[in-house]
């Protein structure tokens, strides 16, 4: 519904920004630039969504072999302590146990066809113990900001978008977003817990978000001890060598467990390229939005607002360009999408602006969007503090995605 306004909003806003200019600065060329805008940015989508193809076929059928190798149940069984502690009112037992970190290992791996089935399951699943059937749970609520915290191992739609559109080194944004996700997840767990009173100084959880802290936080602090040239050469070898090393170690658990590797393969394969075809008329028709709204000049005025505020501030004006994407993110993912690609395309993919709308576009998930879908499906109508600690969170992960983009790429 937030998608469906602001899709209006941009071209009513450009309509009228143009009669303005036509009318009162006689400027005679607004509106066939309008026009030219529709069908460049349609010819956008189409070419974006078309090149998406090859590289999603790709992904999926990598990822599928390693759901049919076993990885999601190990990355469960590997969280599964800590999410024991962050949901006490459930016994150790409880079925949504297993949906839940089904749907969280599967976010981490960016299976989202095979995250949102379960997480549905699990959120009916918390609704059978939930003793007010039209209020959201605290186990709910918290299942849902772990949701929209977005934690992120590998942003395959990112990545291939980023290749799609030339860049030099597509995965140098892997460690940022990871970063940025982490950091997400972090505080929205903390907010959440805070609320529910769940005991934060319980051992396990203060081993796993203290490990984490702690091992995240030295990464950081030894990086910026780095020249930039080592932070660039160091972020290239180390993302690409995750990533293969992912690649090899899915093959190999695969072939452990005696699956068909190359049929496995082409089973993803198969979803990649229905996904790619599917999302054509999604992206053509926010990319046409954005394009009128740009060429109206209504980007260039909140930009410019938003600059002159953080000038005044004394902050570093360079990511202004790329706020736009952080601001859509909590809408509608294809919104954002829209945006992260009309920054790419406007300042290059290469660019600080360009990593910086990447790193915001995997930072965080679509709040609004997933607890209309998960609470909806269950009848959920008093969503409680869900909505402000899902924000808090997605905050959390924008300045965190920020700072990131500042230490790898400024």
């Amino acid at each position: 519904m937030a998608l469906n306004y602001l899709w209006i909003s941009f071209f009513l806003i450009a309509f009228a920004t143009g009669l303005v200019r036509l009318i009162f600065f006689g400027d005679y060329d607004i509106f066939p630039q309008l026009i030219q805008a529709t069908f460049d940015n349609a010819k956008t989508g189409f070419n974006i969504s078309l090149g998406l193809t090859g590289a999603l076929t790709l992904w999926l059928g990598i990822m599928r072999i390693g759901e049919k190798g076993g990885m999601i149940r190990l990355l469960s069984k590997a969280i599964g302590p800590f999410f024991n502690r962050l949901f006490p009112e459930l016994p150790k037992n409880h079925p949504a146990y297993g949906s839940m970190l089904m749907n969280i290992a599967a976010n981490m791996l960016g299976l989202d066809n095979a995250a949102t089935p379960m997480g549905l399951k699990a959120m009916e699943q918390l609704q059978e113990s939930n003793p007010t059937k039209d209020t959201a749970s605290n186990a709910q609520i918290m299942f849902l900001v772990l949701n929209t915290s977005g934690l992120t191992i590998i942003p395959v739609s990112i990545m291939v978008i980023r290749t799609q559109r030339g860049a030099v080194n597509p995965s140098d944004i892997f460690l940022p977003i990871l970063l940025a996700t982490f950091f997400s997840t972090i505080v929205g767990v903390i907010s959440v817990a805070l609320v529910q009173r769940i005991k934060l100084w319980d051992k396990v959880i203060l081993a796993y978000l203290g490990g984490f802290s702690a091992l995240i936080g030295g990464f950081i602090y030894w990086l910026s001890t780095l020249p930039r040239q080592q932070i660039d050469a160091i972020s290239m070898v180390a993302a690409n060598l995750i990533l293969f090393s992912i690649i090899v170690v899915f093959i190999l658990m695969a072939m452990r467990k005696k699956v068909n590797v190359y049929d496995a393969f082409i089973e993803g394969a198969k979803d990649g390229f229905n996904i790619a075809i599917k999302i054509i008329p999604f992206l053509v028709a926010i990319l046409v939005a954005i394009g009128v709204f740009r060429a109206s000049g209504g980007m260039d005025f909140i930009v410019d607002r938003a600059r002159t505020l953080f000038g005044f501030m004394g902050v570093d004006t360079r990511f202004v360009e790329a706020l736009p994407t952080a601001l859509m993110r909590p809408l509608s993912g294809s919104g954002a999408r829209g945006m992260m690609i009309d920054a790419i395309n406007t300042y290059g993919v290469d660019s600080f602006v360009g990593r910086t709308a990447s790193t915001l576009q995997g930072a965080t998930d679509t709040t609004f969007y997933i607890l209309a879908v998960y609470f909806g499906s269950v009848g959920i109508k008093k969503t409680r503090y869900a909505v402000a600690c899902g924000l808090i969170a997605d905050f959390a992960g924008i300045i965190a995605a920020i700072a990131m983009a500042y230490l790898f790429f400024s």
